[in-house]
């Protein structure tokens, strides 16, 4: 079998890149923290494994999308963790830095278990008997294993041993991850251009839905149980913004489909656009309600 370098090289080494740097910015405190704020993080964790998949399922069916594959794809999306970007956009949006790390880190260590059953439980309701081949739970946790946590065990290793060299190496690693993540999306959308171009109006009102609801659900449910502003700007994040990257590399690399990948890939640029939102919102528009003041 020929090998494609894009999926099977290239896009596992620079999701490993942008795991590496997400382990730079880690320590095990951010781990122990859920006993710090244990109303928040349950919170943030159940909206992301949770309630994310239902509501994607959910939107699946009233939207009546007819490409099993891309419907799929949008499941695959709604079972990844939060990732690095997210703890940025919280960070800018005057969120809880603290809170959206550690989100990040439990919800990335629950991830690689429940990702495989919500896939198979995707592509089982979705793709016709014959159609496909389950994912196999075990192997594929290991692969996740080395292609996400093992990249952030090392990064959290170096900051660990030398600190300030992972300080020094914190930006440059974010800004050649953001190329990286760009690069994915475009490749993605790329290599199946035509198949965009045709589904997009299928799956970017879904994927839309999709992002803007879960980012009220978040920010709604926060407010719920009385958890201050800064802690629900960031639940709203983490439960709306989604590791895309992840996504593609799940529907390329170990499904090897790619039109899968395009949810996540059309997902993703619509994210930045509504994150773009969020901190125009948070830094400009909220500071202009007395209530924001007081919270």
């Amino acid at each position: 079998m020929e090998t494609n370098y894009l999926t099977d090289i290239l896009m596992p080494v620079a999701l490993g890149v942008i795991m590496l740097g997400m382990g730079l910015s880690l320590v095990l405190d951010d781990f122990r923290r859920i006993v710090k704020y244990p109303k928040a993080a349950s919170i943030g964790i159940i909206n992301q494994i949770v309630i994310l998949p239902a509501v994607g399922f959910l939107l699946v069916w009233l939207f009546g999308l007819k490409n099993p594959e891309l419907a799929v794809g949008v499941l695959i999306l709604a079972a990844c963790p939060g990732g690095p970007t997210s703890n940025l956009i919280s960070h800018i949006s005057k969120g809880d830095t603290a809170l959206s790390i550690t989100l990040t880190a439990i919800s990335s260590l629950i991830a690689v278990i429940t990702i495989p059953l919500i896939i198979n439980l995707a592509l089982s309701v979705y793709m016709q008997q014959g159609e496909y081949i389950p994912l196999p739970v075990f192997d594929t946790i290991i692969k996740l294993i080395l292609i996400t946590l093992l990249p952030v065990g090392i990064g959290m290793l170096i900051r660990s041993k030398a600190e300030n060299f992972a300080h020094k190496m914190n930006t440059p690693v974010k800004i050649v991850s953001g190329l990286l993540l760009f690069l994915i999306i475009a490749a993605a959308i790329l290599n199946n251009k035509e198949i965009v171009v045709s589904s997009f109006t299928d799956i970017g009102p879904i994927s839309l839905s999709l992002n803007a609801l879960m980012l009220l659900i978040g920010y709604l449910s926060a407010k719920l149980f009385k958890l201050k502003t800064d802690q629900s700007i960031t639940i709203s994040v983490e439960t709306g913004i989604q590791n895309g990257t992840l996504g593609i590399a799940i529907a390329s690399t170990l499904l090897h489909n790619d039109v899968m990948a395009i949810s996540p890939a059309i997902y993703s640029l619509i994210m930045f656009m509504t994150a773009g939102i969020i901190i125009a919102w948070t830094n400009v528009g909220m500071k202009l309600m007395p209530a924001y003041q007081k919270s």
